[in-house]
């Protein structure tokens, strides 16, 4: 298949798919005689994979450890769950900062009751140095 076929299959941009192969996490393709991109359905399952293991936000080099261990059939699964563990603690590390953010965000906005902005107290306190 070309490659708008892949695309369109995985909801991927033809130039995404083309990174991809740049970094070495999908194969590259071979050539036609005309000289198009001639994808196989191993690069439609590895692109699956790839899309779905960002989607979940694994970075390139997770999504490429990933994809090397899922060549090992014979291997242990420890090394993918703790890749997965890894990933989660940095989920978590971010849920905490986003809360955090809330907070904040929340204490603005309610700290400001005017009704010009000559006298918003959100203004005001973004304008202040940081401690």
């Amino acid at each position: 298949m070309r490659i708008g076929e892949l695309a369109k299959a995985t909801g991927t941009k033809a130039e995404t798919i083309r990174y991809y192969e740049r970094e070495g996490v999908l194969p590259v393709a071979d050539r036609t005689d005309s000289n198009y991109r001639d994808y196989s359905d191993s690069h439609l399952a590895t692109l699956t994979f790839v899309r779905r293991a960002r989607g979940l936000g694994f970075n390139m080099v997770q999504v490429k450890e990933l994809l090397m261990l899922s060549d090992h059939d014979d291997k242990p699964c420890e090394d993918v769950d703790q890749i997965v563990r890894d990933h989660l603690e940095d989920v978590e590390r971010k849920i905490l900062d986003l809360q955090s953010l809330h907070g904040e965000l929340g204490q603005l906005l309610h700290s400001c009751r005017s009704d010009s902005v000559g006298e918003c107290r959100i203004l005001e306190s973004l304008a202040r140095p940081m401690r």
